[in-house]
């Protein structure tokens, strides 16, 4: 019996490396395995369903293969968050709220892709609430596929380069604000990416924060059983192994 999350995959069409490890790691996924969770950022951009890029549509063929047995739960990132219900579809995925509650192997957790988290980045929570509003995302939808991709890169320029000069501190969770959240939902458990510092955080009264990498140098796939909780890394050029 295990959980298995994985998060900030970033995969894009000029990262062949980071593609190949994903479809390696969907392969290596063992037959016990109850249920796998992409909680955010699988792509470094999404315009759009309906533009979805080929390789794209291939990794959606092989997940809608997994899927057959065992459910794939996905929560939007910041990236990805124009994913819709025809693409989750195809690769049969289950698309669930910015903030899930459920309870693994006796555990209540809250799942969901973190940047929410980000309180301290004024900035970035402006930008999220307007993504947020329905009738923005559904203009955005109805844009040409070039006006998208522009929108895209440039919304992905300006990250960057404000990244470059945002303090770690504000680019971190607020400690407050996973206090506020895990007492609000009564979860024991924290799961979350979008930071890329994976690491297992012990808090105040027995509860966890759970947080799982990127892969851009390496895989990061965080395994719940009912023992308990365990982060693997492994390089790109390396057959995924699950513990």
């Amino acid at each position: 019996m295990r959980t298995l999350f994985i998060g900030d995959l970033h995969l894009s069409a000029d990262r062949p490396d980071i593609t190949h490890a994903f479809s390696q790691f969907l392969l290596a996924i063992p037959t016990d395995t109850d249920a796998l969770y992409i909680i955010g950022d699988l792509f470094e951009v999404w315009v759009g369903d309906d533009i979805a890029e080929p390789f794209a549509l291939d990794l959606a063929e092989q997940l809608l293969q997994l899927s057959q047995r065992l459910p794939i739960y996905y929560i939007h990132g910041n990236r990805d968050f124009m994913l819709g219900k025809a693409f989750a579809k195809r690769a049969g995925l289950t698309l669930l709220p910015q903030h899930y509650a459920t309870t693994i192997y006796g555990k209540t957790c809250l799942i969901l892709h973190g940047d929410s988290l980000c309180t301290l980045d004024l900035a970035y929570q402006r930008f999220r609430r307007f993504r947020n509003i329905r009738l923005f995302r559904w203009l955005y939808g109805q844009l040409p596929r070039s006006k998208r991709l522009a929108i895209a890169a440039n919304i992905r320029a300006k990250s960057q380069q404000g990244n470059s000069k945002k303090s770690m501190q504000i680019m971190d969770v607020e400690p407050a604000s996973v206090d506020s959240l895990m007492a609000q939902y009564q979860s024991e458990w924290m799961i979350h990416g979008h930071t890329h510092r994976p690491a297992i955080h012990s808090l105040a009264h027995g509860k966890q924060r759970l947080v799982v990498g990127d892969w851009y140098h390496q895989t990061s796939v965080l395994t719940l059983t009912p023992q308990g909780a365990s982060l693997s890394q492994l390089p790109l050029s390396s057959q995924p192994v699950i513990d």
